[in-house]
């Protein structure tokens, strides 16, 4: 099983999204994933 790679710049926002917007990790994961 590979692991899908994904830029930087992608993880440093889901970061923001969780620490600085106060989003819970599931509701980004869950966009994150569909999107």
């Amino acid at each position: 099983m590979s692991s899908k790679r994904y830029p930087e710049e992608f993880k440093i926002e889901a970061v923001k999204q969780i620490s600085d917007k106060r989003y819970p990790i599931s509701e980004v994961a869950s966009r994150l994933t569909d999107a």
